[in-house]
């Protein structure tokens, strides 16, 4: 048989710098998921946390499927060490509504326009999903009376989460636009930026 005869196809998706872009953000968000401290007096059980913002990042230079598997797996390491597999299940909602539609128009749109148009979307939905992942959840996890978790809505879930999806995508919109050209200098090139 010839050598010319033997031919090999990479069917990887991803290629080896994309895997080890999104090892090294998952690395970041893991470490930054520590960083939290709570903003809101009447629900100190809420934290602020960035973790968020690498998986975002990764989801603007490869796609949504790259960001949202960062965004698990920095929930999942995260629970892992603490325990808290129900935080675990919160972030890894809020990371999907988030990272999902953000990524996905950006993909489409690949401007500043498409970037911010994405951004205000998914901040929207990560609102939205945190309050119904907070009516759903903590009854039936932390076993918090479901009127109280609707207590809680105007004064501490709502505003945290609205705190959150600004400072999240501000940060992602800053942090993308400085590194995008050492993650994804081939797309850029081919735009002509």
């Amino acid at each position: 048989m010839a050598n010319n005869d033997l031919q090999f196809q990479n069917t990887n998706r991803w290629s080896t710098k994309q895997l080890v872009t999104m090892a090294l953000m998952g690395a970041i968000a893991i470490l930054l998921s520590f960083i939290e401290f709570p903003i809101m007096p009447a629900a100190s059980f809420l934290k602020l946390d960035i973790a968020l913002v690498p998986a975002a990042v990764v989801g603007f230079a490869y796609g949504a499927g790259p960001g949202i598997l960062v965004g698990i797996v920095y929930a999942v390491a995260h629970a892992a060490i603490d325990g808290n597999w129900v935080g675990a299940l919160m972030n890894i909602i809020v990371a999907c509504a988030f990272i999902l539609p953000a990524s996905a128009i950006y993909q489409r749109n690949r401007t500043f326009k498409g970037a911010v148009t994405g951004m205000v979307i998914s901040a929207v939905l990560l609102v939205v999903a945190a309050i119904v992942a907070n009516l759903v959840i903590d009854p039936m996890f932390y076993g918090i009376p479901f009127d109280a978790v609707v207590g809680l809505i105007v004064p501490a879930i709502l505003p945290f989460n609205i705190i959150k999806a600004i400072v999240v995508s501000i940060l992602t919109g800053v942090v993308y636009k400085s590194i995008s050209n050492l993650i994804t200098p081939e797309k850029d090139q081919v735009r002509g930026r």
